[in-house]
């Protein structure tokens, strides 16, 4: 089963936090300019502000439909060895299942 973590999606993960940090930047540069400056300071900062945030958004949903695959993935291969080893399936369920109970109930 591929669960795992790969560098692509820490990259991904840095890339859509660096892409926050500067959205937020901007935002910040958008109020000062509004504060302090003239219409055309703030109608340049205004449009560069929300290029980014249309950027931001396709790289968001982007994201989302690559998570997306891989929870898709994730569910097919698991079903495909519940159907392959349904003894070992009902095994791990029943084990799980006892544990998770005697966690709930020692709390």
């Amino acid at each position: 089963m591929d669960t795992q973590f790969r560098p692509a999606d820490l990259m991904d993960r840095d890339r859509l936090v660096a892409n926050l940090k500067q959205l937020v930047d901007e935002a910040d540069q958008l109020l000062h300019s509004a504060r302090h400056g003239g219409a055309e300071p703030f109608g340049a900062a205004r449009a560069k502000f929300e290029s980014r945030l249309r950027h931001a958004r396709a790289e968001w949903a982007d994201l989302q439909d690559h998570a997306g695959y891989r929870v898709r993935r994730v569910a097919r291969r698991t079903d495909l060895a519940a159907h392959d080893h349904p003894y070992a399936a009902m095994g791990m369920a029943a084990g799980i299942g006892v544990l998770l109970g005697m966690l709930i109930r020692h709390r």
